[in-house]
């Protein structure tokens, strides 16, 4: 059960972060449960998506999410990322209509087609784009100007594109080594504090702002400042609001702009893919603007994010018992962490077979529907199942189909891609040449 290669004092940290992907797809080799140790911690992981399922799904009222959150409390404060029980129950009632299918038409015609369209129109023939940045740029650019309208928060917009990123960098450091390092006095810990603070002074003003001016400007802030539980009428404070934002910009926004650069690289290797999407995109959408009724359409395109959302996912959900419980045989006592890997789990060949390699054709309606629960879960499963799932999806598929209108992004000759870990598994660069494909306006 125990997980061979385990170091003195920093157990199998520095296996998951400096080699995360070889390191949890090895695991079921172990066995169904198997003991990892996160510097001197314990921790149960589960290798089988029944088991998985268990964890998340049927047996989620056992457990309080785990250790790794309670490091991330700071950042996220009392967000539903971080959140437990009757709180965490009573703050998702109150987030989830911000998400509704409605909704997120209003964003994806109006906000992120904009968005978009400005990114395609930025580039110059022959240019070389870094794809990665570029793609956190117009991400961010949708988050911020979701969650806050035009005239409330401008000067959010410049902070969040400021401070997010530099978050992002360290945050998967902090959450998985011993509590004192976030204490050292270096600088990564000092751009760090300095990044989250200036989110919780500005932030904070914005929503005070939109609290006294009131009304509907057809964004989030708006959705979160009239929402009220259904059980109890009670509204969020300026507080809470504030950590659902910090939650959907950290975790949201991080996910989506990983997501569409390893699109364009995996299209970008791969002229045949690449073929298939863009003929798919002619036959759909032709010369004209992408819109989110074209989504449904775009079948191939779908695989091709369904494939990076299975390679690219987040690299481990933790979770704490609440009692005693037993999981695959194994006896796990009340305040143990347990955890669920969606790389161990994205990755096993008995339900991805040659699981390493990219095939979007492994999504065809046949095969994905044979699946088994807790296969595939990039977005988590059960009571806390991402809320903004169908937000981020829209926007990868949006985003890309937008850009490979006007362009093909080739690969830079000679420029090593990989994948590294922040806190999610981003590239490392990804430069790429803009090629046009037709003259738009």
């Amino acid at each position: 059960m125990d997980v061979p290669g385990r170091w003195p004092l920093v157990g199998h940290t520095v296996r998951l972060l400096r080699t995360p992907v070889e390191f949890l797809s090895s695991l079921p080799a172990s066995g169904d449960v198997v003991r990892i140790f996160l510097g001197p911690l314990p921790v149960f992981l589960v290798t089988t998506p029944e088991l998985a399922w268990q964890v998340l799904t049927t047996d989620a009222d056992k457990f309080d999410k785990g250790v790794v959150f309670d490091k991330m409390r700071p950042l996220f404060g009392d967000g539903l990322a971080t959140s437990n029980g009757k709180f965490n129950q009573r703050q998702r009632r109150m987030v989830l209509p911000a998400f509704s299918r409605a909704r997120i038409e209003d964003y994806a015609e109006d906000t992120m087609t904009r968005f978009a369209v400005q990114l395609a129109a930025s580039w110059q023939p022959g240019e070389v784009v870094r794809v990665d940045q570029r793609m956190q740029d117009v991400v961010l650019s949708i988050a911020g100007r979701t969650l806050f309208s035009a005239d409330l928060g401008p000067e959010v917009l410049d902070e969040i594109k400021r401070s997010i990123p530099i978050m992002l960098k360290h945050v998967l450091v902090r959450a998985f080594t011993p509590g004192f390092v976030a204490k050292l006095p270096i600088p990564a810990n000092r751009r760090f504090d300095e990044a989250a603070a200036r989110l919780r002074r500005v932030i904070p003003e914005v929503v005070v702002a939109a609290r006294k001016e009131g009304g509907d400007h057809g964004d989030l802030l708006s959705t979160f400042l009239r929402a009220r539980d259904e059980v109890t009428g009670e509204g969020m404070t300026d507080e809470q609001i504030h950590d659902e934002v910090v939650t959907i910009l950290t975790t949201g926004a991080e996910t989506t702009a990983v997501a569409l650069s390893w699109f364009f690289h995996e299209i970008g290797a791969r002229p045949e893919v690449e073929r298939r999407f863009h003929a798919e995109l002619d036959d759909v959408v032709g010369d004209r603007q992408v819109t989110f009724g074209d989504l449904p359409k775009l079948e191939f395109t779908q695989r091709i994010i369904n494939e990076i959302l299975r390679l690219t996912p987040p690299l481990i959900l933790m979770r704490r018992a609440r009692q005693n419980i037993v999981l695959g045989g194994v006896r796990i006592k009340k305040g143990t962490e347990v955890a669920v890997s969606q790389h161990t789990l994205h990755r096993d060949p008995r339900w991805f077979p040659d699981p390493d390699s990219f095939n979007p054709d492994r999504w065809e309606p046949e095969l994905a529907v044979a699946l088994p629960k807790g296969a595939f879960i990039p977005f988590g499963a059960g009571a806390r199942f991402c809320p903004g799932h169908f937000f981020a999806q829209t926007e990868i598929a949006l985003v890309a189909a937008t850009v490979a209108r006007r362009w093909r992004l080739v690969p830079v000759a000679g420029e090593r891609v990989y994948p590294q870990v922040k806190a999610t598994m981003q590239p490392n660069q990804l430069p790429m040449t803009a090629v046009p494909r037709r003259d738009l306006p």
